[in-house]
């Protein structure tokens, strides 16, 4: 594994020969940082990330996870979230791989490998780190490989992307990729929640339509929902409202009353404590 990880680290280290990221294929993204990073806050699609070199922590609401090139990291559905890379250096720099994880692909190998019911009702936390396996990191490095010879990445990444998938499903996360699955359960009922509210962020939350519409009581729509994202269907809004006011003033230059306002807020004071109190600073 060793020799296949430091393989790993040279080809995206030579395709991303300074700090920043880039999207090398369709879906496919590598990351270098020769620093530690502040804290970056963002959203990204359903994911399985692996770090060739240095470390990185995640923080989903008040939970922490770490990873490194021994493990692997994957995330199930867009949540907010809080990224900071904490283990580079010029000499060593951070050097990540991130494959997005499509859900028709997902539901296509699940039923074809017959690994269509699971062990769990669905509830398994939308993040999550395990140990980074052999054959996972073969398949991994196999699709960098191909992502430098195009001719042969577009007949035979498919393959190896499906691999990739297969290898989540029989594995530890297995529970946890069924959250992309396109067929009923808990599971696909918190992925309909998270893009009600993500598509209505900057309109009053109504839990109880939310909780009807998805055939749910509400003590369980709350208990499902807090089980998969670590927070509460609010605290999900809130987060997501705060991170959507960030983007707009950082990426379109307008103030923070008219961020708050765009994003469901009426009382500019109220949007600027709870900025304050999640980004730490004032906006």
């Amino acid at each position: 594994m060793q020799t296949h990880q430091e393989e790993l680290a040279d080809r995206i280290a030579r395709a991303l020969p300074r700090d920043g990221d880039i999207e090398t294929q369709p879906g496919v993204h590598y990351r270098r940082n020769s620093h530690p990073t502040e804290p970056v806050y963002g959203t990204a699609p359903p994911s399985f990330c692996v770090i060739a070199q240095g470390s990185k922590r995640i923080l989903l609401g008040d939970e922490a996870f770490r990873y490194d090139p021994a493990h692997y990291l994957i995330t199930t559905m867009e949540l907010p979230l809080v990224g900071e890379v904490i283990e580079a250096s010029s000499t060593r720099p951070y050097l990540s791989f991130r494959l997005e994880l499509d859900a028709s692909v997902v539901t296509s190998v699940m039923v074809e490998s017959g690994h269509v019911h699971p062990n769990g009702d669905g509830s398994e936390k939308a993040v999550d780190v395990s140990p980074l396996e052999a054959d996972l990191l073969d398949a991994t490095l196999r699709l960098v490989r191909l992502a430098e010879v195009p001719d042969d990445y577009r007949v035979l990444a498919p393959l190896v992307t499906r691999e990739i998938v297969y290898r989540l499903l029989v594995g530890v996360q297995g529970n946890r990729m069924r959250h992309l699955a396109k067929f009923g359960g808990h599971a696909h009922r918190m992925v309909r929640a998270i893009e009600t509210i993500r598509e209505n962020f900057d309109k009053p939350l109504s839990i109880d339509e939310i909780a009807r519409d998805l055939h749910m009581s509400v003590s369980g729509f709350h208990a499902h929902f807090k089980a998969v994202t670590a927070m509460s269907p609010l605290q999900f809004q809130k987060q997501f409202r705060l991170q959507e006011a960030r983007r707009l003033m950082l990426n379109e230059d307008i103030d923070a009353a008219q961020a708050g306002f765009r994003v469901g807020y009426d009382d500019a004071s109220h949007f600027s404590r709870e900025y304050k109190r999640h980004f730490g600073k004032p906006q």
